[in-house]
């Protein structure tokens, strides 16, 4: 057991103006099987490479003897076996360890002795966690490893994980939190938090505080602006205090005593603006008890209508190739105007190749798609897609002319990447800069703001954070949505999906 201690953090990018982190501290057990979330670009990947060293803290962090050692690993010729790779991983590893942790994850020995790129992503994805977990020397610091792991791949390595002592682990699958770690770490606006239980228990006590900090926040701005009016009339009436000695009053006789009256004017005046700077203090000290609530606006979307009868798409006996190889089919579906169809299976089964087909026969060509080797897709005439793909690593350039090349609205693109948590100083820098979850933002908030009939998303939550799943699902389900997608976030597909489509891992459809 050793205790990691981050004392005063401060950490800023070269070439950025604003930190990262601002005189953060806090402390954990490198025993915890710790989760950590937030919102996308709040730091949790640079926490990582802060805490492996792969970045200067300062001297902030202290790791108490530990060794962290990052999944996913880098830097690596992919054309070797994971048998030669284990060397460069992990130095210490012992191969009977490995074969252990391979057993437990189903994965067969046979897989290390083909060479890496060959192996699935989920394959790829399970060797690496056996090679960390397979040395006691090392601290496992794992970022997201549920992208484009299939829902039986996730569960797998879920349970996987809670079974492991002593790892940090970033993720914004909840219901892959909820069963792999018992402890949270969470990277809010303003703070760190750190609490026992999975993503659930933090939850319900998120959805507590911020009840009792809306309620407190409504109570202070009342006595703000109470205070704020007192101190104006203190303004005024010292005003009129110091106008008063150069005013005679209507019938007043004699000669009028100057002196008295600026003697008077002035100790009104002085008390009027000690009890203007009194007010206006209790003011400013009220302001600054009000509390940061990380809050997410709820989006909107307003679907193209589809004023016919037809469906918007049908399937009839169809057979998808790449190369002569069947990839997926037979199969047989029709979705209707305001159904949302979650196509669920394992990875490999067709999914994607499934959604590209359908995009095809719409009249939107995909760049390497399936080929229709046998039955028919018939798009409904003037049907109009909006798609998401998974990969959303090759944006370049900055966000106007993303917004231009793709023909969007730019006030209502900037708007709701706003509402997804992007900063406004990060409107100004280049795609390409950006965190991948902030990339996939991109892609979603253009999907939005793109007027459809039908909405196709490819497993669009990968690297997006809890709080703009939170939002996406309520949008979606409000808005009467036609959709299609793949996603395998077990939380999302159930509060969302009408219809599941399940594809069998030779590509069968098994449940219409």
């Amino acid at each position: 057991m050793s205790i990691v201690q981050i004392s005063h953090l401060t950490f800023c990018y070269d070439g950025s103006s604003e930190d990262v982190f601002t005189d953060v501290s806090f402390q954990f057990d490198t025993c915890w099987r710790l989760g950590c979330t937030g919102r996308n670009g709040r730091g949790k990947t640079t926490l990582l490479r802060l805490l492996s060293g792969c970045l200067d803290s300062g001297g902030a962090v202290t790791l108490g003897g530990v060794r962290p050692v990052c999944f996913p690993f880098s830097g690596f010729d992919a054309s070797l076996t994971p048998e030669t790779l284990f060397t460069q991983w992990v130095p210490d590893v012992e191969p009977w360890r490995i074969l252990c942790e391979l057993s437990q994850l189903s994965l067969s020995e046979e897989v290390l002795h083909r060479p890496y790129h060959t192996l699935s992503g989920g394959e790829q994805t399970k060797l690496q966690l056996a090679c960390l977990f397979s040395s006691d020397a090392v601290w496992p610091l794992i970022d997201e490893p549920t992208n484009h792991l299939d829902a039986m791949g996730r569960e797998a390595v879920s349970q996987y994980l809670s079974s492991k002592d002593g790892f940090l682990l970033i993720s914004h699958d909840r219901a892959f939190l909820d069963s792999a770690v018992d402890h949270m770490l969470v990277l809010e606006r303003q703070k760190l938090e750190v609490l026992r239980g999975g993503y659930s228990t933090w939850a319900a006590e998120k959805q507590r505080r911020e009840r009792w900090e809306a309620a407190r926040n409504a109570q202070l701005k009342k006595e703000i602006s109470r205070l704020d009016a007192a101190a104006k009339r203190a303004a005024q009436w010292s005003a009129k205090a110091e106008g008063e000695k150069f005013v005679s009053k209507p019938g007043q006789q004699g000669n009028i005593d100057r002196g008295y009256l600026g003697h008077k004017a002035a100790k009104m005046m002085k008390r009027s603006k000690s009890t203007e700077a009194r007010l206006q203090r209790a003011a400013e000290e009220k302001r600054g008890l009000l509390r940061d609530v990380e809050t997410s606006e709820a989006l909107r979307l307003s679907p193209l209508p589809w004023r016919k009868s037809s469906s918007l798409i049908s399937l009839e006996d169809v057979v998808l190739s790449y190369g002569g190889r069947q990839v997926c089919g037979p199969v047989n579906v029709s979705l209707s105007p305001g159904e949302r169809m979650a196509l669920l299976g394992p990875n490999g089964c067709g999914k994607s190749s499934l959604l590209r087909a359908v995009c095809e026969a719409a009249g939107y060509p995909q760049p390497d798609g399936p080929t229709l080797f046998r039955g028919k897709i018939q798009a409904g005439s003037g049907l109009i897609v909006s798609m998401v793909q998974q990969d959303a690593e090759g944006l370049t350039g900055d966000i106007r002319t993303f917004s231009q090349k793709h023909g969007l609205d730019l006030t209502l693109f900037l708007t709701l990447l706003r509402k997804m948590g992007f900063e406004r100083s990060q409107f100004a820098r280049r795609l390409e800069e950006l965190s991948s979850g902030q990339k996939k933002k991109a892609l979603l908030a253009a999907s939005l703001a793109t007027p459809a009939h039908l909405i196709i998303w490819d497993e669009p939550l990968n690297y997006i954070d809890i709080l703009s799943r939170l939002q996406i699902e309520q949008l979606i389900c409000e808005s009467g949505a036609s959709m299609l997608f793949v996603e395998h976030d077990a939380a999302f597909v159930q509060n969302t999906a009408t219809r599941i489509l399940r594809l069998s891992e030779e590509g069968q459809a098994i449940q219409p």
